[in-house]
């Protein structure tokens, strides 16, 4: 049956700070060996004495000078836990004292030493009787620690011919018990033999507990290890396994911190003392990309002291430690991170010194890429692009991109600032400006009239004006909302205005050549691991604002989510996107269904656009050779009846079904360039298409109306 807990035990703590390196052991305890070799010179004078007094002749003097010199070279005791701190706060002492008693004559019949079979076997002295008393020779107050003492005993017992090293070892095991302070074997001559006596003194009850310098160290945890142990005697053994376990708390954490002394005061007060170090003082330290020596940095300190979770006074953690190594790793304009932790002199505390490598901090950049929106032309998809980038702008991590992206057909002009983390704010909000200009073709929605050879497909215009603010929410969600400018307007290939396509559907809303929205936006996005397997969810709201009469007023909504599962070597993932718009909006910002990123087995745009839309897609991936791997797949998508709600029915004007599903196989491979995939779908119409695409997925992109977004093949990137 397990003991009562002591539930009413109340403990104090004090913020005492003590330095790293444990103060000196106790004189009393100051060298184990010391004491053995007391213990020795006075079990070694009792055989002397036997020896003296018996004259046996058949028993040469070297034999007792042998076993003399043996005993002074005392056997290492071994700890319960290695190199335990605890063992410098138990009072192991063995002192020589006189024993009283001993009868001035022993008949060689009851005392004479008994020899072994060879003559340098160590003597043995007969032993009539075995008792435990305390210090005085008096019998112990508690019974069941002097059953304890008797229950460590494996050699010496009654009528049993002893030798001084298996008299050693038991004191050993009765102090390793772990209930007595101090035991020193007494022999003492009586009429009936030889009596050994073993004198001990318990340790004291534990009645109180004193905790000194443990500022992070759970009060609870330590009172918890320590309640059930109230009002008992103090065992070394379990205050050793506890102190164990406090520094396994602090090296589970990576904290640097130890229990550096154990000291059990009058009183029954146990005062354990912890060291944590402090971090003293953070410096950054610039090394140069060729050389490693120390050189100017670009940045300033305070941009990168900023990321870190360490701070001053703080007491330091390596988990922390590696997290602010990531943190600024992340940040993008350094090539290498490390810290460094280093002694802060004599005060028990350290200093960090981070070591950074700055990348080149701007750059020009040219390539080129597929857009899976244009699917006309000679070179369908086609695009060429050039940008200037700077990551560093003031030396404060602020990004600048301007970039230029051309196409036969469209085009995107895009101007970005982004302001990673707005001075003075503590909750480490991010701001974006962004301006951009571009001509994207409108065929997704407002295709071109099959039965018309010389009718072409209508461009959208947008101009693009905006600021937006993102910032963590909570570990693994962001939030971000932004008010956005945005003019659009149609053109025909002449580029003159137009607000009807060539089935007479409407371009506009709101019937003039351009529309004028004001959006406030509001995204949450919660990003798993970043495994291609891991959960991923984002929700987002844009809401037209009628500042002006004819500016437009509507609400759009958007979800998307996916889930990974293992399933042996294979990984199944599961996407579902979904949206709705309400209020007046532009024809041509209807979502749109099917192609590479929604159904595939449908061109872009084939399957139906409406007001609504909901999109699922199932597939397995499975390794095949090295980085190859191979895909089946489902996809289905709809664009829930609402079609015939667009403005104008673009999508029944051409025919389109308003829903369908695909299925297919495919392989995708892991390159310099990114993921890319290749894949060969069937739809419900019994058609077939290959696909290809740069990264994975098919359904997470949401049925969006925004330009589509360059796939890079090829990078160059000169830096400044």
């Amino acid at each position: 049956m397990l003991p009562p807990r002591n539930d009413d035990v109340c403990f104090t703590a004090a913020p005492l700070k003590i330095p790293l390196s444990p103060p000196p052991p106790p004189p009393l305890f100051n060298n184990l060996s010391s004491h053995l070799v007391k213990t020795g010179n006075s079990l070694a004078r009792l055989i002397d004495s036997f020896t003296n007094r018996n004259r046996v002749d058949s028993f040469p003097s070297a034999i007792a000078s042998l076993s003399l010199s043996k005993l002074l070279q005392p056997r290492p005791r071994t700890n319960i836990v290695p190199k335990s701190p605890v063992l410098c706060s138990s009072s192991l002492a063995m002192t020589t004292t006189t024993t009283q008693g001993t009868s001035s004559s022993i008949e060689s019949s009851r005392g004479g030493l008994v020899s072994g079979s060879k003559p340098n076997d160590e003597e043995r002295v007969l032993i009539s009787e075995v008792l435990v008393r305390n210090k005085d020779g008096e019998e112990l107050e508690r019974k069941d620690l002097q059953a304890e003492a008797m229950a460590a005993l494996r050699a010496c017992r009654a009528n049993s011919a002893l030798t001084v090293k298996e008299v050693q070892e038991d004191v050993h095991r009765i102090i390793d018990s772990g209930y007595f302070s101090s035991c020193m074997p007494v022999a003492v001559d009586t009429r009936d033999g030889i009596r050994l006596v073993f004198q001990v003194e318990p340790n004291q009850e534990f009645h109180g507990l004193v905790c000194e310098g443990a500022n992070v160290l759970p009060a609870k945890f330590v009172e918890d290890a320590f309640r059930d142990g109230h009002g008992k005697i103090v065992n070394i053994r379990r205050l050793d396994e506890i102190v164990t376990s406090i520094n396994r708390w602090y090296m589970e954490r990576g904290l640097f911190g130890v229990v550096s002394d154990v000291e059990i005061l009058s009183g029954g007060i146990l005062k354990l003392q912890v060291s944590e170090a402090e971090v003293n003082n953070i410096s950054i330290r610039y090394l140069d990309r060729k050389t490693g020596e120390p050189t100017k940095g670009k940045t300033k300190p305070e941009t990168i002291l900023r990321q870190l979770t360490t701070k001053k006074g703080q007491v330091y953690s390596m988990h922390h430690g590696k997290r602010d190594v990531d943190t600024v790793s992340t940040m993008g304009i350094m090539e290498d991170v490390s810290i460094a932790p280093q002694p802060a002199g004599d005060t028990g505390k350290v200093d960090l010194v981070m070591n950074v490598v700055e990348r080149p901090s701007g750059g020009f950049s040219a390539g080129g890429g597929l857009s899976s929106g244009i699917t006309s032309g000679p070179l369908p998809g086609l695009i060429g692009s050039f940008a200037y980038s700077h990551r560093n702008v003031f030396g404060r991590n602020q990004k600048l991109n301007i970039s230029l992206e051309r196409g036969q057909i469209d085009s995107i002009f895009r101007v970005n600032y982004t302001d990673p983390w707005i001075e003075g704010d503590d909750k480490r909000t991010s701001r974006t400006i962004m301006v951009q200009n571009s001509r994207t073709p409108g065929t997704l929605v407002h295709s071109k009239r099959s039965d018309r050879s010389d009718d072409g497909s209508p461009t959208i215009g947008r101009v693009t004006a905006g600021i937006e603010f993102s910032r963590p929410i909570r570990p693994k969600w962001t939030g971000t909302a932004g008010l956005i400018f945005q003019h659009t307007g149609a053109r025909d290939e002449k580029g003159n205005p137009i607000i009807k396509d060539s089935y007479g559907s409407p371009l506009t809303a709101s019937g003039r050549p351009h529309d004028d929205t004001l959006l406030a936006k509001c995204e949450c996005v919660y990003t798993g691991s970043g495994d291609p397997g891991s959960s991923v969810f984002a929700f987002n709201m844009e809401q037209g604002l009628p500042v002006l009469p004819e500016w437009l007023f509507f609400n759009r909504v958007n979800a998307r989510a996916r889930k990974g599962l293992d399933i042996g070597p294979a990984l199944f993932i599961l996407s579902l996107s979904g949206g709705h718009v309400v209020g007046n909006f532009s024809p041509h910002e209807a979502f749109v269904i099917g192609g590479t990123n929604s159904v595939r087995g449908y061109e872009e745009g084939a399957v139906g656009s409406g007001r609504s839309y909901a999109v699922g897609s199932g597939e397995i991936s499975f390794p095949v050779m090295g980085p190859l791997e191979g895909v089946i797949f489902g996809d289905y998508g709809t664009d829930l009846g609402s079609g015939l709600t667009v403005p104008g029915d673009p999508a029944g004007a051409r025919l389109k079904p308003g829903s369908g599903y695909g299925y297919g196989f495919g392989i995708r491979v892991e390159s310099p360039l990114g993921p890319l995939r290749l894949e060969y779908a069937f739809n419900d119409k019994q058609a077939t298409r290959f696909h290809f695409g740069c990264l994975a997925g098919a359904a997470m992109s949401v049925c969006e109306c925004d330009p589509p977004a360059l796939t890079p093949s090829y990078i160059l990137t000169v830096p400044i």
